[in-house]
Parts: structure tokens; sequence; C-alpha cells
């Protein structure tokens, strides 16, 4: 599954150089996907570490490679692959000629549309549009060397990390996804947000080391829980592990109220997110990504 994964960013021109390859086999893009769907399908678990693989591609672009600190240069390229989504993936309309992330996002939509549950489809699109979008504010914050307050970061965090299109994909990999009333469950919806957050949180607080050794990023939890509190370095990684915690017992109990309900859907949808908030801090634990 690594060695496809990687082969396919490398047909689409998502890698073009060793040091990219290797920077890519290091993130071990299929380590967290075996980790965060165990039970999936194969052809299910490869769309979703070549998902994870794109998005780590696209994160080292804007992170390492320059594109997140300049607007207008991140400008064009995310019109450019929001063109493609509103494709949905169809073999009849090819976009332009869009790049390599352009056509690997196309390859995703279109191995989506094949598995003929457009509903899924529809939410990856909205999700992918979502993430895209956020990084235009997170390129503007850059730029102005603005550091967020807490809520907004908490809020546009969720966006950034690409971790709802990686939990539909999840869901597309399953025996049994989540029917539309399940979906539309309040307190299902309520305990995404929760399982998102703390992927997202508990991804800041493994990168923040790798962060911190050059210019810190103000798009990490422990940076704008600092400045919102004029905390210093410990405090504020203390107070960031601390909301981690307490994100983590408020997820059990919610948790916990849905699978009172005995329905074996559910079940499944539940077993899903906390596969991903636990995938997530032990592949963190292993991956070089972070080093």
């Amino acid at each position: 599954m690594a060695s496809e994964s990687v082969e396919w960013a490398r047909a689409f021109g998502l890698v073009d150089s060793s040091q990219r390859v290797h920077r890519l086999q290091r993130a071990d893009a299929a380590g967290l996907s075996g980790r965060a769907c165990p039970d999936g399908s194969i052809h299910g678990l490869r769309l979703l570490t070549d998902l994870i693989s794109w998005l780590f591609v696209m994160d080292d672009a804007c992170d390492e490679d320059g594109l997140g600190a300049d607007p207008a240069r991140l400008g064009p390229a995310i019109s450019t692959l929001l063109d493609v989504l509103d494709r949905y993936g169809d073999p009849d309309v090819l976009p332009p000629a869009v790049g390599p992330l352009g056509d690997a996002l196309h390859d995703l939509c279109r191995r989506i549309r094949l598995h003929d549950h457009a509903a899924l489809l529809l939410r990856f699109v909205s999700q992918m549009r979502e993430y895209l979008l956020a990084l235009l504010w997170e390129a503007t914050n850059r730029e102005r060397r603005r550091v967020p307050d807490v809520a907004e970061y908490v809020q546009l965090r969720r966006h950034i990390g690409g971790v709802h299109p990686c939990l539909t994909l999840t869901d597309l990999a399953s025996a049994r996804p989540p029917g539309s009333a399940q979906r539309a469950n309040p307190a299902l919806l309520a305990l995404d947000l929760l399982a998102v957050d703390l992927v997202c949180w508990c991804n800041d607080l493994f990168s923040y080391g790798k962060e911190s050794r050059a210019d810190p990023d103000a798009h990490n939890l422990v940076t704008v829980i600092a400045q919102d509190s004029d905390a210093d370095e410990p405090a504020a990684l203390r107070a960031a592990a601390n909301r981690f915690n307490e994100g983590l017992a408020e997820y059990l109990d919610a948790e916990e109220a849905l699978l009172s309900s005995g329905n074996d859907e559910m079940h499944l949808a539940l077993a899903a997110r906390r596969n991903w908030v636990r995938a997530t801090y032990d592949w963190s634990v292993v991956a070089d990504r972070y080093a």
C-alpha cells in the first residue's frame, strides 16, 4: 500500500525529486490510513492513503516550499483546484492543464465517483473546498505575520487539517457507511467536530517542536495560546495538552451517549472516529514527519 501510493504520487508529478519522494515516504501516509481504517476495503484504503499523500504534498508546498506564505501565488493555485472540484470527477469533463496537484485531485474525485455514492462525493467535494479556502486565510496571516486568537484558530484549524475529507473517505471504505439519517444526527455532527479538533490538536502538539526550531508558526495551538494568555512556552504547551485532555474527556462522554442507542450503523461510525483519534496519536509517535 505504501509503495503503491508513493508511485501514484510520482505518476502524477506530485513528487518530482528524490528529496520530495523521501519526504513523502517518511510521512508514512499508509501507516496513518491503516491505523485509522483497519477494517476498510483494499480499494477504500488505497483511496484514503492517496488522499493523505495528496494532503501531505499540499501541506509541504504551503508550509515548507513557500506557497502558503504568499496569497498572491496561492490564490491562483486554489482557483485552479476549485475548478477541478467543480467537475466532481466526471471522466467525460476533463479539466484543462491544471498541473500535478489538480490532476491528482481530479483522479481522487473520479475514483470516489466510481463508488456510486453521490452523497459521499458531494460531502467530500464540499469539505475539500473548505480546506482550500482555509489555506488562503492561513496564507494571509503568514503574509501579515498575524497570530489569530484561540477561538478563531480552533474554528479554522478544523478545515486546514484536512480531517473532514479523510473521515468521509473512511466512511466510504466501510462496509456500511452511515446513512443520511445517521449523518444528520446532531449528536454525531457534534462528535465529528470533537474528533476533528482532537486530531488537529494532537498534530499541533507533536509538530510544535519542529516548527519552533525555525520561526514559530502562528498556526499552532501552542502559539495562539501563548499569545492569547501571554504565557511562556512551557505554560502554553501545558495549556494545549490540557485542552486536548479535556476535549478527549468530552469526546468520550459524547461517544458513550451515542453508543447507548444500540444502533449497529452508529457503532461503526463511532468506531471510525475513535480510530482516527487513536491512530493520529500512535502514528505521530513513530512517524518521521515531525522529526
